[in-house]
């Protein structure tokens, strides 16, 4: 801020007489003055004030008039004479002048008082009067009196000027003060505007930013979802091709095990046809001998032959009545080792399993519909179950409101839901969490769906013949090789090459593991209709009639782990009988065959037994989170 230039708010001159008392007046402003009072002389006498010097100097003069020097000052006689003959003032006026004495400003000293000036004035006037007139006299007085009074005045309008300027200085620093404050403010106003108008700017770029990133992320995520599409797109191909595959292959090995099952069929007659030729042959043996005999034996020979002969025929009865208890289809040389009503149960299910896949494949070439992806969310929910009651409760309704579906037919539905064991199987490594859980879920859609248990169970059939329980004995004669044999008890296919043992056991394991939590498991508000009483009928064809050997004994270990705490529970010690005759019996007929590949078997069934795990409840058994509150029109307990 500039400086303030402060000015006296009055005249600058009053009566021909500056502002300032005691001017510092140069030589120039000194003749102003002297012509001021010249003038102001001259209007107020009638005497004219004549000068007989010019006040002009030359320019040596001008160029020394600061120096020291005293000046004259001249007064004409006519002044003198002004109040005796003022009628003769214009004939006298060229007269001679009276000069004055010299003096010099420097000899005068004036004091502040305004007394001391006037005496010094007084003295120095009484000096000059004693050389001059009265005339003159009167008019230094006259001049005097003049100036005293201009003096008062100018002192009275200096304080009056000086407390003007008081104020107004004090005015000035009041507004120079307010001018700081408002300069001091406006400085903290625009700090605060440029704050918030940075904050603003960083906001909107903040905000632009954000909606960049938005943009970017939105359009990553339809790239994602593009690819997700391709990706299901393209899996959704293979899938399909894989399944297709899959159906010729299967229907490959329908074909094969039909042509298998009528070759061991026609076997099975061959060899009826020559048990019957050789007992017929054996009967009319023995008749010739007997009439040979009786025309030269007494009648107590004959008598001994006769129980002899009956004696024989009781062995072969009894050996036909003991086949006939066993199974119709195990007869002499038969291969298939099983309980008849496990065969007439499976046979039964695999029927309607037929049926109803006979059934669909009829919708689908009568409709146009595709119903592909129907059965894609079916696998798909049975891939996503995980051990927790509130995961089980959501996949269990998604199954059950699939099935009552109205835009796709039932069957459809049950049919994905049937292949239930297969999705499970395929996973091998799936915990016990994961295989209660799943268990869980087949009870209670089951309940509800009652009719989809039976193709669910030809499912678990169709995929592992031990969950009947049936075996099939290796026979040279009866199987063209040993990989015939291997498709036969359920080995699988890949890319033309069957399977490891290693890999078909665990899916074996996986099987019977699953269809003991499947016997085992007990949801309140839901029925079971394939629980413990139908393990405990397993358990019991299984020892009766299967051989022992690394797949029996995969199958039982794996049925034993899931199922045998809850038959335990329920049997007590008949459940405890069960388990001597499988110490006992079926583990030493498993040592006798002496193979390494059974060693780790054996150790898990023997601790099973002897560390008595069936009194634990198996890990994964209760499903873990809250309780599920409502499923589908029930509230289930989990225990």
């Amino acid at each position: 801020m500039g400086a303030f230039k402060l000015e006296l708010r009055c005249p600058q001159r009053v009566n021909e007489v500056g502002v300032d008392p005691n001017p510092d007046w140069s030589f120039d402003s000194l003749l102003s003055e002297l012509s001021s009072l010249e003038n102001k002389l001259n209007n107020s006498s009638s005497a004219p004030f004549t000068k007989t010097l010019s006040r002009g100097f030359s320019s040596r003069q001008i160029v020394n008039r600061r120096s020291r020097r005293a000046f004259v000052m001249r007064v004409s006689d006519d002044e003198v004479e002004d109040n005796d003959s003022e009628g003769d003032d214009e004939k006298d006026h060229t007269q001679s002048l009276v000069v004055a004495k010299r003096f010099n400003y420097d000899d005068i000293h004036l004091c502040d008082s305004d007394d001391s000036d006037y005496e010094n004035d007084l003295d120095s006037y009484s000096y000059l009067m004693e050389k001059v007139g009265l005339v003159e006299s009167s008019l230094f007085e006259l001049s005097q009196e003049h100036q005293l009074g201009v003096k008062e005045e100018i002192r009275n309008q200096i304080s009056a000027l000086e407390m003007e300027l008081m104020r107004e200085s004090e005015k000035s620093n009041s507004a120079f003060n307010r001018v700081e404050k408002y300069r001091e403010a406006r400085k903290e106003s625009d700090r605060k505007f440029d704050t918030q108008y940075q904050r603003k700017i960083a906001e909107a770029l903040d905000n632009h930013l954000t909606s960049i990133q938005r943009d970017h992320e939105l359009k990553s995520q339809i790239e994602e979802r593009k690819i997700r599409s391709d990706a299901a797109h393209e899996e959704a191909r293979r899938k399909e091709k894989a399944l297709q595959e899959e159906r010729l292959r299967q229907e490959r090995a329908r074909a094969e095990a039909e042509a298998k099952r009528k070759a061991e069929e026609a076997k099975m007659a061959a060899l009826e046809a020559e048990r019957k030729a050789a007992k017929e042959a054996a009967e009319k043996e023995a008749a010739e001998a007997s009439k040979k005999q009786a025309a030269t034996v007494s009648g107590e020979d004959v008598a001994g032959n006769r129980v002899h002969a009956s004696s024989a025929n009781w062995d072969v009865n009894s050996q036909g009545a003991v086949s006939n208890g066993t199974n119709k289809s195990q007869l002499a040389g038969s291969i298939i080792r099983a309980a008849e009503s496990a065969l007439s149960l499976e046979q039964k299910r695999l029927e309607k399993l037929r049926a109803l896949e006979e059934q669909n494949r009829s919708l689908k070439l009568s409709s146009n519909m595709d119903f592909s992806s129907h059965e894609r969310h079916v696998a798909r929910l049975i891939k996503q179950i995980r051990g927790t009651k509130e995961n089980v409760r959501a996949k269990s309704s998604e199954l059950v409101k699939l099935c009552q579906n109205p835009s796709c037919p039932q069957s459809i539905s049950i049919a994905a839901i049937a292949t239930f064991p297969k999705k499970v199987a395929s996973q091998s490594e799936l915990p016990d969490s994961a295989v209660f859980a799943c268990a869980y879920v087949i009870v209670m859609v089951t309940s509800q769906v009652p009719h989809s248990m039976n193709l669910l169970l030809a499912e678990f059939h169709r995929g592992c013949i031990y969950t009947v329980p049936r075996h099939v004995t290796y026979s040279k004669s009866a199987f063209e090789s040993k990989e015939a044999y291997q498709k036969t008890i359920g080995y699988q296919e890949q890319n033309g090459k069957i399977e490891s043992t290693t890999d078909y056991l665990k899916r074996l394991e996986c099987y019977m593991r699953l269809y003991g939590a499947l016997v085992q498991t007990e949801v309140q508000g839901f029925q079971n209709s394939h629980g413990p009483n139908e393990g405990w009928a397993w358990l019991a064809r299984f020892l009766n009639n299967l051989p022992a050997n690394i797949y029996t004994a995969v199958a039982l270990n794996g049925f034993l782990k899931t199922a045998g705490f809850v038959l335990f529970r329920k049997y007590r010690s008949q459940f405890g009988k069960m388990l001597n005759i499988i110490y006992n019996d079926f583990l030493e007929a498993l040592r006798k065959r002496q193979d390494s590949g059974l060693n780790a078997t054996v150790a898990e069934i023997q601790s099973y037994i002897q560390d008595k795990k069936f009194l634990q409840e198996p890990e994964g058994a209760r499903l873990q989170g809250s309780l599920v509150s409502h499923v589908i029109g029930g509230q289930p307990e989990f225990r």
